[in-house]
């Protein structure tokens, strides 16, 4: 597809697109695009159609079955096999059928492999990434979803991400599951991802800690707060490679959406259920425009007077606020009793942080005082594309209404970081960022 999207994560952490990395770093700061003066002369705001891909996972979900579904909804299988040869992984071979799962139609999709390694790091996989050919936006929602799970598996074991390493999903074959499934969303040009309630299962099954309940206590980590329930089937029916896509990728889990349907596909798993098929079932198609622009949300806003403080400490509690949990921090000039020049910090923050943060004000800060309220707070949709310019990667950060583009921002971590690798101006490398978002849009 011309252009995939990604959202920031709730963790606020993503894949790294400096120098083709695929590293975790904390969220980038934005710059407005208008600074440039190109927002208002080329026509970003358009009207365009989103294309929405919603999961139905009334038997549950896994990578293969994902993977046959794209296939049964339009995607080519060669065009899989054709990017997958970017990964530069030999040994594995893929093939698609038409299968039948209680009388339904679906496509099995099936990877074997030469691979006898089973245990893969997440740094080993996001190198595998890194070195491949894949397409930038296909490369970027694989590591994302490695990502998500290996901090899923990171909370089970209750070890720091870097040490996770991976038994099931580290083969060579649950990596073409990932991957491919990518690659299958970029041949369609989706765009947006939603997700109904899953069905998960019962019992037990065996996997590499032994026999564990279902779901697997990395599949129940990963959908956590996510709609799931069990019509008793005796089975594994969420696999954590399934889990693991949908809760990366999801905007909303529920009834099926608004949208206009242009493409279903049946994606079929490897066992044979008794009373259901054992599918997934994926509907493609254009999204209906929303009527409010943006999320609503209530937050905290903290305020204190200063007119004592070292102009030095400012900057290292804004540091200090925002790895607390604080949106934002800024300080207004003001005039206070006395006839004396101050200034006002404020810092906004969720509900549940507001204790936190008042503590560290007055631990950093030279105030007696502090007062705090809520506020509501709407904010637009994120979504995030890469362009390639003449220094580097940069992501491009966009936000929408109803399918119009109403801003456009190069990632300012980014740009800084190129511009100076590169030994050039700033300036120059937004506007070339803006100007590769132009050219490929």
């Amino acid at each position: 597809m011309t252009s995939t999207y990604f959202r920031m994560n709730t963790y606020e952490k993503h894949v790294g697109v400096g120098e083709g990395r695929l590293t975790l770093s904390p969220a980038a700061d934005t710059i407005k695009s208008s600074t440039t003066g190109l927002e208002r002369g080329r026509q970003f705001p358009r009207q365009i159609s989103m294309k929405l891909a919603y999961f139905d996972c009334f038997s549950g979900i896994s990578g293969d079955m994902t993977l046959g579904a794209l296939v049964d909804a339009g995607c080519d299988a060669e065009q899989l096999r054709s990017g997958l040869r970017g990964l530069q992984v030999p040994g594995w071979e893929l093939s698609a059928e038409k299968v039948w799962k209680n009388g339904m139609a679906a496509t099995y999709v099936k990877v074997k492999t030469e691979d006898q390694s089973k245990h893969r790091s997440l740094s080993a996989i996001l190198e595998i990434l890194q070195k491949s050919q894949l397409a930038p936006d296909v490369r970027h929602h694989a590591a994302e979803i490695f990502v998500k799970l290996g901090e899923a598996e990171a909370r089970v074991h209750d070890v720091p991400i870097e040490k996770i390493h991976f038994h099931e999903v580290g083969a060579v074959d649950a990596i073409v599951d990932i991957v491919g499934a990518c690659i299958g969303f970029h041949a369609l040009g989706i765009e947006k991802f939603a997700c109904s309630a899953l069905n998960v299962g019962g019992g037990t099954a065996k996997m590499a800690h032994g026999v564990l309940p279902v779901p697997a206590p990395a599949t129940a980590n990963l959908l956590q707060g996510k709609p799931t329930y069990s019509n008793g089937v005796q089975r594994e029916l969420v696999t954590p490679t399934g889990a693991a896509i949908v809760a990366t990728l999801c905007d909303s889990f529920g009834p099926q959406p608004p949208m206009s349907v242009s493409a279903i596909g049946y994606g079929a798993g490897t066992a044979d259920l008794e009373g259901q098929p054992n599918v997934v079932r994926i509907m493609i198609g254009e999204a209906a425009e929303k009527t409010v622009a943006g999320f609503d949300e209530e937050i905290a806003v903290i305020e204190a007077n200063l007119d004592d403080m070292n102009p030095q400490i400012y900057g290292y509690f804004l540091e200090k606020a925002l790895a607390a949990g604080a949106l934002d921090v800024y300080t207004t000039p003001v005039q206070m009793k006395k006839n004396r020049p101050g200034t006002l910090l404020t810092v906004l923050c969720k509900p549940q942080d507001t204790n936190t943060l008042m503590s560290l004000i007055f631990a950093e800060t030279t105030t007696f005082g502090a007062r705090t309220y809520r506020a509501q707070r709407r904010t637009l949709p994120r979504e995030f594309i890469s362009v390639a310019t003449n220094f580097g990667d940069v992501r491009i950060k966009i936000s929408r209404v109803n399918g119009r583009i109403l801003h456009v921002a190069p990632e300012y971590d980014d740009c800084r970081k190129l511009a100076v690798e590169k030994n050039v101006p700033l300036q120059r490398v937004i506007s070339e960022a803006l100007r590769a978002y132009q050219g490929g849009s």
